[in-house]
């Protein structure tokens, strides 16, 4: 059976995966970019850039990958769901290339972008929706985007079989944490730490017992 991954995550030291204030100008809030920063300087995101630890990582997110579920929060913005016109905070040519399946309790019909994404809005539980981008994928692996309230549910529900977290050196404060109510998730995992010189700690889980 196809695996379930996480790739490239971003946290903050105290937890947070976005901030508060998420707007249609301010996708993370009041963080901005700063979770993502150390990504945006890697080869993978940028022609040139850096080729160290940061970017082994990054370089990890595409391969193998046949779908994508994401939340509504990472595919918009408060009120999106109001916007008729509205495609997702993620360009035309959104960098997934796969079927997207968005969790939200506002479906609407598919929405084709350039490159190869195509949203699909799923009103449906985590395993439910699994099976669903499983059938999309045709056998490849099934990556979970975020953010960290849909990654915190796939977690509870135990369906994860492999999780990059990227630990970002800076403090939030507020906003949306990732590991609330996932007292002793680490058991099921075999976990492994990596630090980079940008600062950022790569955090992997890997199941240790496939399902």
């Amino acid at each position: 059976m196809s695996l379930v991954r996480i790739h490239n995550f971003a946290i903050s030291l105290d937890g947070f995966g976005t901030g508060e204030g998420q707007s249609r100008d301010a996708h993370f809030g009041h963080a901005g970019d700063r979770l993502h920063e150390w990504m945006f300087t890697t080869r993978w995101w940028t022609p040139g850039g850096s080729s160290g630890v940061d970017d082994a990582f990054v370089q990890q997110h595409d391969p193998g990958i046949g779908a994508e579920i994401m939340g509504a929060g990472k595919w918009g913005h408060p009120g999106w769901h109001e916007d008729p016109d509205w495609k997702g905070a993620w360009g035309p040519n959104p960098p997934f290339h796969t079927p997207v399946f968005v969790l939200t309790h506002h479906p609407r019909p598919p929405i084709e972008m350039e490159g190869g994404t195509t949203f699909h809005f799923l009103d449906a539980p985590p395993a439910a929706a699994l099976e669903v981008a499983r059938e999309a994928a045709g056998g490849k692996d099934v990556r979970i985007g975020g953010g960290p309230t849909v990654v915190r549910d796939f977690l509870a529900a135990r369906l994860i079989d492999h999780m990059h977290v990227a630990v970002v050196p800076i403090l939030l404060g507020r906003g949306v944490r990732l590991w609330d109510g996932l007292e002793g998730v680490e058991q099921d995992y075999r976990v492994e730490t990596t630090s980079s010189p940008s600062g950022v700690t790569h955090v992997t889980f890997t199941r240790a017992v496939q399902k």
